[in-house]
């Protein structure tokens, strides 16, 4: 199926492996929603295990040096721009933006996500007050600013958290408001890898919050075809350069022409 010209309901029936998955691959994968999806409606326990994601993912980012990984990949990117305007969509905890604004002298950071509570905490956090950062609550779906506004837009490990339409929404999106769009995920190994990983989750996910979501995110995540298909159904002149993968962060660089 040709999904760069297909219909929006088209395009969500594609599988998280892409339109070449094979048979097994199209059965790994779920639309059950993770904790951090969740909206807690007053559900303390809930309210709990989000918070208790976000702390793991914040700490595995640093305890692995993820974080810094990631600095230096969206750092490079804007290697040849002085003062580089940077919008971190689906920022969590805000980890990412810290080591950029610590990393960078001259950079100004927006900061944003979704969830009301993730951007309350960054807003009373010293991120909150630090002079070249912005934090503000806004969906990767539907960006509130100017074309171009942005030298580059990044959505670290958030990405696969969307649905096929809404994913292919954000490409158009990011690469509207910004010079380059740089999404970091989880990668998608193939089916044999996958199912190992997957088999090595499962005994924990019942009982750690983190595990659940790794599990289900692991089910969720797009393979590098499923990026390109998305990319191309929201603009065929979207280009998208694919790195990293397989056991390692799978890093999709996207731009288009002004």
């Amino acid at each position: 199926m040709d999904y760069m010209a297909s219909p929006t309901t088209d395009i969500d029936r594609m599988p998280r492996g892409g339109p070449d998955a094979s048979c097994v691959d199209r059965l790994l994968q779920t639309d059950r929603p993770e904790y951090l999806d969740r909206d807690s409606d007053g559900d303390a326990a809930n309210e709990a295990r989000k918070r208790s994601v976000i702390r793991a993912l914040e700490w595995t980012g640093e305890f692995f040096g993820n974080t810094e990984k990631f600095a230096r990949i969206v750092l490079d990117e804007v290697a040849d721009v002085p003062d580089p305007k940077i919008l971190e969509l689906g920022s969590g905890h805000g980890g990412l933006s810290r080591k950029l604004l610590e990393w960078h002298p001259t950079a100004e950071l927006t900061v944003t996500d979704i969830e009301a509570a993730s951007v309350a905490a960054i807003a009373a956090s010293e991120l909150g007050e630090h002079q070249r950062a912005t934090v503000l609550q806004m969906d990767a779906t539907a960006i509130d600013a100017a074309d171009g506004q942005y030298d580059l837009a990044v959505f670290a490990f958030s990405f696969h958290h969307l649905p096929p339409s809404l994913a292919s929404r954000a490409f158009a999106e990011g690469t509207r408001v910004a010079d380059k769009l740089v999404i970091i995920d989880l990668p998608r190994p193939p089916s044999p890898l996958h199912i190992l990983r997957l088999a090595a989750m499962l005994p924990l996910a019942p009982l750690v919050p983190f595990v659940h979501d790794g599990l289900i995110s692991s089910l969720r995540t797009y393979s590098p075809s499923a990026m390109r298909a998305l990319a191309a159904h929201a603009d065929p002149s979207i280009k998208v350069e694919l790195r990293g993968g397989l056991m390692s962060p799978q890093v999709v660089v996207a731009s288009r022409s002004r």
